[in-house]
């Protein structure tokens, strides 16, 4: 593997944290305010942009901060696996800072300027997770997202944003300290290094080192698997649904850019690049895993059914859906390796989607469960289509890119020598439990009848400030289904 010392990754990571200084420092001019975040995402995307030949030619970039110990650096490193999250998150946190600017001046939201500080904080340290070279520093980045979010949980200062904020700092910050810093210690003890392996196959442990400490290394697995909570397996779910009390924009940051997506590629980085397929196939790590996860899957989407809070619904949804990308690639096959992955980005396009439509919704009508939305699609046609278009890919039903995700899924668990109908079967069922909580909400919201009385006078289309990347994500949502080939590209030159 061709490696070129490069500070890009550096400046990509900077430019957040430089945009949300700026941010603190324009707080009494709301436009210029926003003009640096602005400009701050598209500076972001543009460098990550411009990596993207080298990394697609074969080569990754690495730029080195400083040494702690030896094997124990602050490192960045893109490659093909970092791209997956970067290009994703770069993007649509542009689209956020539309979406925002609409969203909290509609609703003549308070602290604007703190808001809008820790959404870059977030991206900031959403970035240095995706660049990280090893184990140490992708903690360090962990953390700073878990910090940096808080603030945005709590935003809105009242009982519930502080019990809602405390609930997720607490769970995130134990488990990560209670076992995946622990975890991190001993595996550098064992290893002498935290640096991710050169590739999917290999890891970090050498023979010798399995073979004499034959328990400790699985439980060093699951530590790791659960200390990196926010990827919402449960039962150390129950931080998710308790944000939701946060700005709908914030709920679209944890939900499709920054938090979950932190926590799934941590967990995928480390099953990959720490353990590795070799030693997760000889130590059977992978179907436990899967079956694991598939419990999250199923339980969440019956969860689900019974919510009729929009956001809470979502909610559910996000925890199921996140369990998808861990089992496809607990499946340690090719292409339930490369379902799970691309599901990276598939979801966070047709999340993120969803949340916009559950922001707009409230911000034009202030109506935030589904029993009260009958009939609103025919008021709000643009928002409740987008809706409908990303639950159609969370369903996985084609031409949307949830359908990518599913038939890779459906494929890599065929190709399976064992275990495959029961993974099947844990798909078919998903499928059908997405379908019953999200088509409802669609099908009411166009021809259902409208509440008695209800009238929906004067609710019309949110601003063209949150229309338009609400358009934005579901129709690329829609072109990644048809055309996969550009994330694909990423994806298949990790699996080789």
């Amino acid at each position: 593997m061709d490696t070129i010392v490069s500070v890009k990754p550096l400046l990509a990571v900077m430019t957040a944290l430089a945009g949300s200084i700026l941010v603190m420092m324009s707080g009494r001019k709301p436009n210029i305010r926003e003009s640096w975040s602005f400009i701050a995402a598209v500076t972001m995307f543009s460098i990550i942009a411009s990596m993207i030949p080298t990394i697609l030619s074969g080569k990754t970039l690495v730029y080195q901060l400083f040494k702690i110990l030896p094997g124990l650096t602050v490192t960045f490193r893109v490659d093909a696996f970092s791209m997956i999250f970067a290009v994703v998150a770069s993007f649509l946190w542009i689209l956020a800072v539309f979406y925002s600017a609409g969203y909290m001046r509609g609703l003549h939201e308070h602290a604007q300027t703190r808001f809008n500080t820790c959404f870059a904080l977030s991206l900031f340290g959403a970035i240095g997770v995706a660049f990280s070279d090893n184990l140490f520093t992708m903690y360090l980045f962990y953390e700073i997202v878990s910090v940096c979010t808080y603030p945005l949980v709590a935003h809105h200062q009242d009982e519930e944003g502080y019990q809602g904020a405390k609930k997720y700092i607490v769970y995130l910050t134990t488990t990560a300290k209670g076992m995946l810093l622990p975890a991190m210690i001993l595996i550098y003890v064992l290893t002498g290094t935290l640096d991710f392996a050169n590739n999917i196959n290999t890891g970090i442990f050498t023979q010798a080192t399995v073979d004499a400490n034959s328990i400790l290394v699985p439980v060093l697995y699951v530590f790791c698997i659960f200390g990196f909570a926010k990827n919402g397996i449960m039962p150390f779910h129950n931080w998710l649904p308790g944000a939701m009390v946060a700005p709908t924009p914030v709920s679209a940051l944890l939900h499709a850019v920054a938090v979950v997506k932190v926590g799934v590629f941590c967990t995928t980085r480390v099953m990959l690049y720490v353990f590795g397929v070799d030693l997760m196939s000889a130590l059977n790590l992978g179907v436990p895993t899967a079956y694991f996860v598939s419990f999250t899957i199923l339980m969440a989407s019956v969860i689900a059914l019974s919510k009729d809070n929009l956001k809470a619904r979502l909610a559910y949804s996000t925890i199921s859906q996140l369990s998808y990308i861990i089992l496809g690639v607990a499946l340690l096959t090719p292409s339930g390796i490369e379902g799970g992955l691309v599901h990276i980005a598939n979801h966070a396009f047709s999340k993120i989607t969803l949340f916009f439509c559950a922001g707009a919704i409230y911000v034009a009508s202030h109506k935030k469960t589904i029993s009260e939305m009958s009939g609103l699609g025919r008021t709000m046609p643009f928002t409740f289509a987008a809706f409908g278009i990303a639950s159609l890919s969370m369903i996985g039903a084609p031409p949307v890119a949830g359908f990518v995700t599913k038939w890779k899924l459906l494929v890599g668990a065929m190709e399976m020598p064992s275990h495959s109908i029961g993974i099947l079967l844990v798909l078919l069922a998903s499928t059908l439990l997405n379908v019953g909580y999200f088509a409802p909400i669609t099908f009411k919201a166009f021809f259902g009848k409208r509440p008695a009385g209800e009238a929906y006078a004067g609710i019309k289309e949110a601003p063209l400030t949150m229309v338009v990347p609400i358009m934005i994500a579901a129709l690329i949502s829609v072109i990644i289904g048809i055309y996969p080939d550009f994330m694909m590209n990423f994806v298949k030159a990790v699996t080789g």
